[in-house]
């Protein structure tokens, strides 16, 4: 089911989740219902073939189709063929949240965009060869974003959704503008009918006469187009969002069975019982109990996520302080170590190794970013130890004899450490023995010796030599590295891998300790 709740607890309004839909399914996979606040549903059916269930009708469907479903609309469920399975990707969104404007306001004409031509109720886009890729690619943009939230995410995420839903757009109007052939004079009659509903069904006295009085329509029309567009009678779709909403108050809060019923606008508490149980196959007790467990469990988890988040994008902006903080708040929440060191600190040092890579950021906004991984480490390494955690590899790194120059050796070590490497720092002007032999003592399966001067690079030679007469050299990876060095000397020398900068060398030594 999709859980917008948990998406704006994350910090964005924007959740994706798969529906797999097979033949032998005893039932099919119901979508969840649509509120009145601006959600969208951008479902893509990217293999099999099936039935959509829309406003009443069943619309047939297979891979590359997509359909748009704006708030507000009674939807159904996917049903797959009785051969064949069906997987529907699935993008929903509060465009109330995501933009603003025109964009965000169902009934104007560039709401999200105009996705919705000429007033249409519904979009649907008919996909095939590269159009299906196109939005299959920007599907995995934002599945992407969500999933490894790397610096600005929410902005990317916007972006894409932006791009996405332009893009259906241009696809939609070359196809068929209302899927469900819906009368426009219909659904003007039972969309403000919804509306009443939604707004007014705590009140008990509710009825479809005083809705018709109120939209200037007669009963049996309203209650005829209504069950055409809707599936259900007027009754039954009071009832269920009645029954609807007093599991969000079973699941929310502390009222007694007695209010529930009270403010969901029901008749009377034994008639709710009976209700209750036909509606969810349990009693209401029963409903609050199981899922107090679940929400209790979910709450803690999400908001242990939320952490960890915000410790990867403090970490990246060198606030030490604040992650050093958040790193004791994740403890106090009961969060793993390790899920804390992975997915929080690792996670915001790995970005910051990315952008230097590629240019994004420099020297210094990569020295903030270690000291604030350093200050959260040093919050975690008594919990690490104590559960046993190890880390995935050990380098024992200095700049070689008759060098003394240490910037570039430290942002190395500085960004290794960022890989979850455990690093023995031997400083500088070290001798090719003292490599070797820390290697040696310490276990560790990679040497990594920096020059800065033309004259002392050749000792990078002497420390591959020294590993080869300590008779260790199949057992360790030397990595060379600075200004003076190159790919070809590196060669030379017999060495196993060279780098152009501290990230990469970093990647690289992670990828030798995984091997």
């Amino acid at each position: 089911m999709i859980d917008l709740e948990q998406a704006k607890l994350e910090g964005f309004p924007v959740y994706y989740d798969v529906l797999h839909c097979k033949p032998s399914d005893p039932s099919p996979v119901s979508c969840s219902p649509i509120s009145l606040s601006g959600f969208l549903d951008i479902s893509f059916i990217i293999s099999g073939a099936g039935v959509h269930k829309i406003l009443g009708q069943t619309i047939p469907c297979k891979k590359g189709d997509v359909f748009i479903i704006p708030s507000n609309t009674p939807r159904g469920s996917f049903y797959a063929d009785d051969n064949e399975e069906m997987t529907v990707r699935r993008i929903t969104l509060d465009s109330k949240d995501l933009f603003s404007g025109d964009i965000s306001t169902h009934g104007y004409s560039r709401y999200c965009f105009g996705v919705f031509h000429d007033n249409a109720i519904i979009s649907y886009a008919r996909l095939n060869g590269q159009t299906f890729l196109e939005v299959e690619l920007l599907y995995d943009k934002i599945v992407s974003e969500l999933t490894e939230r790397k610096g600005e995410w929410c902005e990317a995420v916007r972006a894409y959704v932006s791009l996405l839903l332009i893009t259906l757009g241009r696809y939609v109007s070359d196809t068929i503008q209302n899927i469900a052939d819906i009368d426009q004079s219909d659904w003007r009659v039972v969309s403000p009918t919804i509306g009443i509903i939604m707004e007014r069904f705590g009140d008990c006295g509710l009825t479809l006469e005083e809705i018709a009085d109120t939209i200037c329509v007669s009963q049996s029309h309203l209650s005829r187009v209504f069950r055409r567009l809707t599936g259900n009678t007027f009754s039954q779709y009071l009832r269920d969002v009645r029954l609807n909403h007093a599991c969000e108050l079973l699941k929310e809060t502390s009222l007694t069975v007695e209010e529930i019923v009270e403010r969901c606008g029901l008749r009377d508490v034994p008639s709710f019982y009976q209700s209750f149980h036909n509606h969810t196959g349990m009693t209401p007790n029963k409903y609050r109990t199981d899922n107090n467990k679940n929400n209790y469990i979910n709450k803690k988890e999400k908001k242990i996520m939320v952490i960890l988040s915000e410790i990867s994008e403090n970490l990246q902006k060198g606030k030490a302080k604040i992650v050093k903080e958040l790193v004791q708040q994740a403890i106090d929440e009961g969060s793993d170590p390790e899920q804390i060191l992975n997915e929080g600190l690792l996670a915001g040092m790995s970005v910051i190794g990315e952008k230097f890579k590629n240019n994004e950021v420099y020297v210094p906004e990569v020295l903030v970013a270690a000291r604030a991984m350093n200050m959260g480490a040093q919050i975690l390494k008594p919990h690490l130890a104590a559960n046993g955690v190890q880390a995935t590899g050990k380098v024992c790194i200095g700049t070689v004899q008759g060098d003394l120059h240490d910037i570039g050796k430290n942002l190395v070590k500085m960004m290794m450490e960022g890989k979850g490497l455990e690093i023995v720092d031997l400083g500088t002007d070290v001798a090719p023995e003292t490599f070797v032999q820390t290697a040696i003592e310490q276990n560790c399966q990679i040497i990594c010796c920096s020059a800065l001067l033309t004259t002392t690079m050749g000792v990078m030679g002497d420390v591959v030599k020294a590993a080869e007469a300590a008779g260790i050299r199949d057992k360790v990876k030397i990595m060379v590295g600075g200004a003076p060095v190159n790919e070809a000397f590196c060669k030379q020398i017999g060495a196993d891998c060279y780098t152009v900068d501290a990230a990469s060398a970093a990647d690289a030594a992670a990828e030798f300790c995984k091997a």
